[in-house]
């Protein structure tokens, strides 16, 4: 499709040569964010009656792998926007489908704060009031904090309803963030943001619905796994050919499947191959890739990332089985 290769020329001429600069940057540039929106990414999931791509879910893998591949902590920040134009798009709340548009278009620009979707106890909650709710708790990982808009944020109720809104991406007497420094990936930025009885009126709910505690939707692992694989490849890239562009490709397809029973343990491989490339790569590299101006380092901390970014217990599982059978431990 024709959006993946945009992707990939983005990623090889614009992303990964600014990599090095946008690592050491505070934040990273909003014109990054911009070359996306003037390629129409950020309406990637979007309906094309609002100007988006309607991309399918397999070019949506292939785009985030793509724009990894160039500049992680862009495609990150990216990455937190497409699932809430999609949401925009599919709810029943007319007000919050007139943000379609601009969301599709780059210019209304959205984050994710999944603080009351996560399994187990809930670290936000809603509580219904009059003409909307009140969001209490914290959600610990909010992404691109100062380069969006708005957060569409999902809480609990003490009845098991899932609220998702979007919640202006701004600090209040109610909302507060906490700007977290991270050893990879500090150009996101990312924050801890604390909801105290933060009002959420209705007119900016996108969904209610009664919760289900399951596994993790295979569709989204496949999402998590593409920012490892885009990683790995930039890595095998710039090895130049060798056994792990065979591994790298054997992943893919397993991946595709979106087999409930083995996605898990492929999720958590991504990772692990990532790992083992930019490890590769650093050791071909030698002693230069301990100097921050070179692409080796960023790459080994990339990998850091998404070998641990939002594990499941199942990819977690499979990634310490692969560290065990490679050191030989029992």
């Amino acid at each position: 499709m024709e959006i993946v290769r945009t992707a990939q020329r983005l990623a090889d001429d614009v992303l990964f040569p600014a990599a090095l600069k946008t690592d050491a940057a505070d934040t990273l540039s909003k014109e990054l964010l911009d070359e996306l929106a003037d390629a129409g990414l950020y309406g990637l999931t979007g309906p094309t009656w609002a100007g988006g791509l309607d991309a399918d879910f397999q070019t949506v893998c292939d785009v985030v792998e793509a724009l990894s591949s160039g500049c992680l902590t862009t495609a990150f920040v990216w990455a937190q926007h497409i699932g809430g134009v999609r949401a925009a798009a599919g709810s029943d709340n007319a007000l919050i489908k007139e943000w379609v548009r601009s969301l599709c278009s780059g210019e209304r620009r959205a984050g994710l704060a999944l603080g009351g979707a996560l399994a187990g106890k809930p670290s936000l909650r809603a509580e219904r009031t009059t003409g909307g709710w009140s969001f209490n708790g914290v959600s610990p990982f909010v992404s691109g904090w100062g380069r969006i808009d708005v957060v569409h944020a999902a809480a609990r109720s003490d009845d098991g309803e899932l609220v998702w809104a979007f919640v202006d991406a701004r600090e209040t007497d109610t909302l507060v963030a906490r700007r977290l420094e991270l050893a990879v990936l500090n150009a996101t930025p990312t924050a801890r943001v604390e909801f105290r009885g933060h009002p959420v009126a209705d007119e900016r709910v996108s969904s209610v619905a009664s919760y289900v505690e399951g596994a993790t939707p295979p569709e989204a692992l496949r999402i998590h796994a593409s920012f490892a694989l885009g990683v790995a490849a930039r890595c095998c890239k710039l090895l130049g050919r060798t056994p792990l562009d065979e591994e790298l490709s054997d992943l893919r397809i397993a991946l595709d499947r979106l087999d409930p029973e083995s996605i898990e343990a492929a999720r958590g491989a991504a990772g692990e191959l990532a790992w083992r490339a930019a490890g590769a790569l650093a050791v071909t590299t030698g002693a230069r890739s301990l100097l921050m101006e070179n692409q080796a380092q960023l790459l080994a901390r990339e990998a850091l990332f998404v070998l641990v970014y939002a594990l499941r217990p199942g990819s977690r599982a499979s990634v310490l089985a692969q560290l065990r059978a490679s050191l030989h431990l029992p």
